[in-house]
């Protein structure tokens, strides 16, 4: 059996507006990772691991970008806006489907 790995967000479906991708920049945002670290070939465990440490980040917060102080929630709000201008140029459409 092989060992899965992630493909990185630079190259993750819906310009990486993925479950994935969303804990990646959500690393930058918090800056555990640098913005430069896309995860490309992380195993399932480096994965958990981040998925962890953002969500540890996330609770003093309730998880909810509205609650971030001001300096994180600009930096929140310009890491997502590029990444769904992005996805759009790349034909992502965020309405949903009959089966989402």
């Amino acid at each position: 059996m092989t060992e899965q790995s992630y493909i990185g967000i630079d190259q993750d479906e819906n310009g990486g507006l993925t479950h994935l991708g969303r804990i990646v920049r959500d690393a930058w945002v918090f800056d555990i990772l640098p913005e430069t670290e896309t995860c490309a070939g992380w195993d399932r465990g480096q994965m958990q691991v981040l998925y962890e440490k953002v969500y540890e980040a996330w609770e003093p917060y309730a998880h909810l970008p509205s609650r971030l102080p001001d300096d994180l929630r600009k930096r929140h709000t310009e890491i997502y806006a590029t990444a769904i201008t992005h996805a759009k140029k790349k034909g992502w459409n965020a309405e949903l489907k009959d089966d989402d």
